[in-house]
Parts: structure tokens; C-alpha cells; sequence
């Protein structure tokens, strides 16, 4: 049965933090436009309130969510159990993309553990929360997370990394700019 809620329970809370995997959804407004699903690991998700959660967002090769992001801040969060009991949530909110020249950089960033190749940070606030059953939710065993992004950016080094979103980053597949390609 699916219930709905106003904000991140305690509950919920131990769920997430719970979780080894989440997904971000978003979308442009173009009904041409492609939807965005990326999953996410790597300990980069924080939950700052009942209604406000962000994650530290790691270079890679689109910048889709951010884009989309910035055109209507439109987000949505799913975590989903891998094991028993079978349960499913989503956190539908407004996302902004916080860049290392942010004001709220340092503060928001010393909430996480460092991770190379850090892009930017993506904080929501959360106006609705779903769970459902998750019983088609196949059962998986975790076995680790997988460090061949962080030793990509490590190897890069920050100015590599940098010169790859100079090259990778600033537009969406549907050409919408991120908050990168504003950056000098």
C-alpha cells in the first residue's frame, strides 16, 4: 500500500541511510525533451532536515540533472530495498545546483566526506514523499561500491576534471545550459 507523507520521518530517515543506491529523476519542459534517471552511490546523499536532502554530485559524462534543474527545478528521489522488507520511496521536491562559488559551498560541502571529482552539490527541498511496496523489487546482495569514478577523477587531477566538464558538462542532451557553462 502506498502512503504519502509531508516529511522525512525518523522512519524514513533509517531507510535511506539504509540504502547503498538512490536514483535522481528530472526533466526538461520540453515534450520533445528527454527524462533523466541516473542512479547514485558512493555515500553522497544527506538528509539536512525533514524537508531539505542533498548529494554531492559527481563529474560524469552529462550534467542532465542540473541543467534541468536550472530550467525548472523539478527533482524526484528514489530509493528503493534490495533486500527484505520491500519497500519503495520517493521524495518529489525543487532542486537547485550549488557550484563550488556558492556563498553555502563550504558549509553544505564539509557535510560530506570528500570525494574526488566532485562536480557540484544538488539540494531539494522536499514537498512530497511517497512509499510503495516494492514486492516486484527483485532481492540483490550488496557487494561493495565501485571506485573506478573516483580513481578516474583522482587520476585526472582537479584541473583535468575541470577541462573534461569544459568539455562534457555545460548542456544538456537537449542543449539546455547548466550553472557550469556560466562559470569563467
Amino acid at each position: 500500500m502506498s502512503k504519502l507523507f509531508d516529511c522525512i520521518t525518523e522512519e524514513l530517515q533509517n531507510f535511506i541511510a539504509a540504502q547503498h543506491l538512490f536514483f535522481v529523476g528530472s526533466a526538461p519542459l520540453s515534450a520533445t525533451g528527454h527524462v533523466n534517471l541516473s542512479p547514485k552511490g558512493l555515500d553522497c546523499f544527506r538528509i539536512f532536515s525533514p524537508n531539505r536532502v542533498g548529494y554531492v554530485d559527481l563529474t560524469g559524462s552529462g550534467n542532465e540533472t542540473s541543467a534541468h534543474l536550472q530550467e525548472n527545478g523539478r527533482i524526484t528521489f528514489m530509493f528503493c530495498a534490495f533486500k527484505e522488507p520491500a519497500r519503495i520511496l520517493r521524495l518529489y521536491g525543487r532542486g537547485t545546483t550549488i557550484l563550488s562559488s556558492s556563498p553555502d559551498w563550504n558549509f553544505l560541502y564539509s557535510l560530506f566526506l570528500p570525494i574526488p571529482g566532485t562536480r557540484q552539490i544538488i539540494v531539494a527541498d522536499i514537498e512530497k514523499i511517497q512509499t510503495s511496496c516494492g514486492f516486484g523489487v527483485p532481492l540483490y546482495e550488496y557487494q561493495g561500491q565501485r571506485q573506478t569514478l573516483v580513481n578516474w577523477a583522482t587520476k585526472k587531477g582537479e584541473e583535468g576534471v575541470r577541462e573534461y566538464q569544459q568539455q562534457k558538462n555545460l548542456a544538456s542532451i537537449d542543449g539546455l545550459a547548466t550553472p557550469l557553462s556560466k562559470l569563467p
